[in-house]
């Protein structure tokens, strides 16, 4: 598939889930967009983490709020969802485990790696030295069962200083890769999560500066900060996989709330509506005369909500990388 996409000068997005309703909007919004542009097999990356502090999402999959359960769960469905009596059963569906930590996800590492497409084996947390000799051990034993993404990057440091300094050099990428092996680098090139809002900002003068030395193996983390201006370049700048997840929660919120704002009384009713304007949490443009609905005040009103939304928002990111 990167083969393929090289080829066709294509960057392969990952879009992370945490739940079915985005799974199955990912899987959606692919299809659509494949018959639109008359491609019905084509690739897609749906990605989680485990128990990643900045967002654990297999823990968030499952109301358990326990990581193996969720994890367990979110292969079912793809494995549902995919099946050939599926509508989306043609995709070229990969499965990415992100930001996999080398010393809290160690049970999940004894897994048997060829269940998933790629894993992001995430040991930035440990000097940059050791951060090689760690994934340069995972490579080893995992080569052959899994495409092998690695952090080049060291968060303790970054996270004391906080500038632009801590950015990935050329000279620092190439000598992860020829440490470690990976397949894929993820270099920091201002995009991390870690960065203050004000400082974010895509160095694709630099993406291109370290796939000069390393080729065009790089994935962007981060993805929701840059502009669509920037993204459309990012094949030039030596990207092959983009990981994105933000946006798609984030944009589609807003959705949420103006549909639940605005059809208030048929969510709550109108002693509660008229309530919640007296309160001055509701203006006067929400209905409030309505009777409940079945239709509004269900989960899958909501649900359906977002799904839509994401799909639009996925949609937008396609068209940027597969033209």
């Amino acid at each position: 598939m990167y083969a393929l996409a090289r080829e066709k000068r294509w960057v392969l997005p990952t879009f992370n889930t945490e739940n079915l309703t985005t799974t199955e909007a990912i899987l959606s919004a692919v299809c659509d967009y494949g018959k639109e542009i008359g491609v019905d097999n084509l690739p897609i990356i749906v990605g989680i983490t485990n128990t990643y502090k900045d967002r654990p999402q297999s823990v968030y999959y499952s109301h358990t709020r326990n990581w193996e359960i969720g994890l367990k769960l979110f292969l079912k469905d793809l494995d549902v969802l995919t099946s050939p009596e599926s509508p989306f059963g043609k995709l070229n569906v990969m499965i990415h485990l992100d930001h996999i930590i080398w010393n809290e996800d160690l049970e999940l590492l004894d897994w048997d790696m060829q269940q998933f497409s790629s894993i992001m084996y995430d040991a930035s947390t440990l000097p940059f030295e050791e951060n090689i000799k760690k994934t340069a051990q995972f490579v080893k034993k995992n080569r052959n069962a899994v495409l092998i993404e690695g952090a080049c990057d060291e968060i303790s440091k970054a996270e004391t200083s906080g500038n632009e300094d801590d950015l990935t050099t050329p000279e620092m990428a190439e000598t992860y890769l020829s440490g470690t092996g990976v397949d894929i680098i993820v270099p920091n090139l201002g995009t991390e999560h870690r960065a203050k809002a004000s400082t974010l900002k895509y160095h694709g003068d630099l993406a291109r500066q370290i796939s000069a030395k390393t080729g065009p193996n790089l994935c962007l983390h981060g993805t929701s900060s840059v502009s669509q201006s920037e993204l459309k370049n990012l094949f030039d700048d030596g990207i092959c996989k983009v990981n994105l997840w933000t946006a798609l929660e984030r944009d589609s919120t807003y959705a949420l709330f103006f549909k639940m704002a605005k059809n208030a009384s048929k969510l709550i009713g109108p002693e509660k509506t008229k309530e919640m304007v007296g309160k001055g949490l509701l203006g006067i443009i929400a209905d409030g005369e309505s009777a409940p609905s079945l239709d509004y005040y269900t989960t899958t009103y909501r649900q359906d909500i977002i799904f839509h939304r994401m799909k639009e928002i996925i949609n937008e990111y396609l068209s940027i990388w597969y033209r």
